[in-house]
């Protein structure tokens, strides 16, 4: 069972949000705060497996949020009422592990948790040219030693998209363990330890 906390300021939201998950088998809510202020104390608490965190909340920002516990606060998946780039790149850079709208269907919300549970990363692949032009640093990165091949890059992607080791097997036809070994090459050539920055890395350097 995956158990999720759930913060939201808006009742109906996480009483919405709530309803869904009850339908399925596998994730259940586990507690739910209504500001940043009480999410570190239910998340305390509960000990959830993942945090569905509102992006825009009064008092403190699900980024914020974020920013304040760093790495020891659980995966968290970010939601927002709109498509939101400024937020996706806050939240990404405070070590967010997806992002999506709150308009989705139950099944996109239920595969997106899983993802996330699962280890993987929930980012779309579409991203926009001016979420792109974003992450364009001052100065150009600095160029790799090795560049990632034509399949490390389609499975940097597919990171990107929300997919663990196992779909990405299943999507490409290698073992499991042969992704495994392509995503160390991935994180070895582009000089980070976890995937999130493997794909913040892959943006900079125009792979997604």
């Amino acid at each position: 069972m995956i158990r999720v906390v759930l913060v939201d300021d808006q009742t109906l939201v996480r009483s919405g949000i709530r309803g869904l998950l009850d339908l399925t088998d596998d994730i259940r809510v586990v507690g739910e705060a209504a500001d940043g202020a009480e999410a570190p104390g239910v998340v305390a608490a509960a000990r959830p497996d993942l945090v569905l965190l509102d992006v825009r909340m009064p008092h403190c920002s699900g980024v914020e949020l974020m920013q304040a516990h760093g790495p020891a606060w659980p995966p968290t998946i970010l939601l927002t009422t709109f498509d939101d780039d400024e937020a996706l790149l806050a939240g990404m850079r405070a070590g967010a592990r997806g992002f999506l709208l709150k308009d989705i269907s139950l099944e996109r919300l239920a595969d997106g948790i899983r993802a996330v549970a699962a280890g993987g990363t929930l980012f779309r692949p579409g991203l926009s040219e001016r979420t792109r032009s974003a992450f364009a640093p001052a100065q150009p990165p600095a160029p790799l030693t090795e560049r990632l091949t034509a399949r490390e890059t389609e499975i940097l992607a597919l990171m990107a998209a929300g997919l663990n080791n196992a779909e990405i097997a299943a999507a490409l036809g290698p073992t499991e363990g042969t992704i495994k070994n392509h995503v160390s090459n991935i994180l070895a050539k582009l000089g980070v330890r976890d995937r999130v920055r493997a794909v913040l890395r892959g943006l900079e350097l125009a792979y997604i």
